[in-house]
């Protein structure tokens, strides 16, 4: 059985069947509606008010977005159950994805406050269907808080008015709330505070993007408030904000693999059933091997978000492993995402520009994941700080099972200051890739080792530490072995064969060696760091008769797995 989604397979185990209805309910509506009326939305850039309305209905974000202790029986934040709500919703189109993740992002602030009353409404608002939005990010500044120019004023006896504009706000059009980051002008402290988008000192300027998602650009002039809708300030205000990200940034990889997945069936079934030159199209054999690379690609992306799911859940103050494996999903798992569409449209060509496929949807939103709250060089830049404790000080960590348990996650609106990255320890990771028979995992630990090696024999220059070209170069790397590793231990708790692990490290190993040779390429590489990207370019382990029961067993037999209907 395949591990990829099919909606006409919910065969996901819950513990608890609210779960496995808002799952079922979430299918149908978009079943119901069709592909011609999603596809039509999208182009008229149609805003979701009948999926918003459903969501309020069926009580579906009060479900999934309020912590137990502030909802019913059937409410809990639950990572691992909002990993496939994330992937359903990427599954049927990125703009209905978007409305829960920015709703998410602006839930972050307030969940982490200590403002009871404020808390307590937002229970009721979303029982009530409402959506948040995240008041972060500006026009001139992005996302550097260092430099935010919202600026709140105190006017006494516990009252402030804020001004200042924010950019890039998805849900600032109808967000009951908009949780929003601004700095006091007499301390300079930095506070989070809760904005009404319906507010006559609120003026929502305009949706800076033609998308049905409105992603605004608002102002808040002379806007009046008070301490009872402040939510944080000091430093509080500023570890909430990043820690806020750290909980719906993970949300981009499951956007990608429900974008991905939905690509993989329409472009299969359409190549499958197609004839050029007396053949059908997936009898080429460059056809075939696209379309196994961008399945094992999806695979892999599927089994490393899962898996940083369960770390996530499982953290502590004394185990803070998940701050490099959500990352890893945000950068990796989401460009894996390109890559996999990338194949596809190889096979697929002009089919993928046409109007009424999902494909053309597909093929434009999967480039905007990589790039919302922070690029890949922003990533990048944040993994290679763990680089050195992953690789040269491995601690005895207690082991992480799959975390499907229906527990609240706590920690994640409790994580703490956000300092001491270089200081978070890991677990070994070299037994997890001894634990494999399977050959090209040999080949990439080998791969890893190499790089290892290099990092202790020629370490950094202070020139090149200081060369972020030449860092994203080096992070690439790591982070394909950090990628590879959550891969492995996933596949062993998922049972995924031998075979198709085997067909997975058979790309690992060519996206380790090509990643080699751009770092050997960079003008700051040493004679001795070249000398060792060199030997890191290694070919795979061919294995044709595996090649062909992967082909046959698990990528031709998705060409009639799923077809949406119009």
């Amino acid at each position: 059985m395949s591990i990829l989604l099919n909606p006409n397979h919910l065969d996901r185990d819950y513990p608890d069947e609210r779960s496995a209805e808002v799952m079922r309910k979430l299918v149908e509506f978009f079943e119901a509606k069709g592909l011609r009326s999603i596809k039509d939305d999208d182009h008229a850039a149609v805003w979701y008010q009948e999926f918003i309305d459903f969501l309020g209905r069926e009580r579906i974000f009060a479900t999934m977005c309020t912590p137990s202790a502030y909802g019913g029986d059937d409410t809990r934040w639950d990572t691992w159950r909002n990993s496939e709500f994330g992937e359903i919703l990427g599954f049927f189109g990125l703009p209905y994805w978007y409305v829960w993740q920015v709703t998410v992002l602006g839930l972050g602030p307030i969940w982490m406050s200590d403002n009871e009353a404020v808390k307590e409404r937002t229970a009721r608002l979303l029982d009530e269907g409402a959506i948040f939005a995240f008041g972060l990010s500006e026009r001139e500044h992005g996302a550097d808080l260092y430099s935010t120019s919202m600026t709140v004023t105190p006017v006494g006896d516990g009252s402030y008015v804020a001004d200042g504009e924010k950019y890039y706000i998805g849900n600032g059009n109808e967000a009951a709330i908009v949780s929003t980051f601004g700095k006091l002008s007499d301390t300079g402290e930095y506070c989070f505070f809760a904005a009404d988008s319906k507010h006559p000192n609120y003026h929502l300027i305009k949706n800076v993007t033609h998308t049905q998602n409105y992603v605004a650009q608002y102002e808040l002039e002379d806007y009046p408030f008070t301490d009872a809708e402040m939510l944080s300030r000091g430093p509080k205000a500023w570890d909430d904000a990043l820690n806020t990200v750290n909980i719906g940034k993970y949300n981009l990889g499951w956007a990608s693999i429900g974008m991905a997945t939905h690509a993989m069936y329409e472009a299969i079934h359409h190549a499958a059933h197609r004839h050029l030159y007396g053949m059908t199209v997936t009898d080429f054999p460059h056809v075939k091997r696209l379309f196994t690379d961008a399945y094992v690609r999806l695979v892999a992306m599927k089994l490393v978000a899962l898996r940083a799911a369960d770390y996530m859940r499982s953290a502590s103050p004394d185990d803070r492993r998940y701050l490099l494996y959500n990352p890893v999903v945000k950068m990796k798992v989401t460009t894996q995402g390109e890559d996999v569409i990338n194949h596809l449209w190889d096979v697929i060509a002009a089919k993928g520009f046409e109007e009424d496929t999902f494909f053309e949807m597909a093929s434009r939103d999967i480039r905007a994941l990589p790039k919302l709250e922070g690029t890949v060089h922003v990533n990048i830049a944040l993994i290679v700080k763990f680089m050195e404790n992953y690789f040269f000080h491995p601690a005895d960590l207690p082991p992480v099972g799959r975390r499907d348990d229906a527990a609240n996650d706590d920690f994640l609106f409790d994580q703490g200051p956000t300092r001491g990255l270089r200081k978070i320890l890991f677990h070994d990771y070299k037994p997890t890739f001894a634990s494999s028979t399977a050959p090209n995992v040999a080949v990439f630990a080998e791969q890893a080792e190499t790089l290892k090696r290099m990092l202790a024999e020629h370490p950094p220059t202070e020139e090149q530490t200081k060369d972020t070209d030449w860092l994203l170069a080096v992070g690439e790397l790591f982070t394909l072995v950090v990628y590879a590793q959550l891969v492995l231990e996933n596949a062993e708790i998922y049972g995924i064969e031998d075979d198709l692990v085997d067909e997975i490290f058979d790309v690992n190993v060519r996206d380790f060696s090509r990643f080699a040779v751009e770092l050997f390429d960079k003008a700051g590489t040493t004679a001795g760091q070249g000398e060792a990207c060199m030997q890191m370019i290694r070919k795979p382990v061919d294995d044709e008769a595996r090649y062909r029961r992967v082909w046959e067993d698990h990528v031709y037999a998705q060409r009639d797995a799923y077809q949406m209907p119009q």
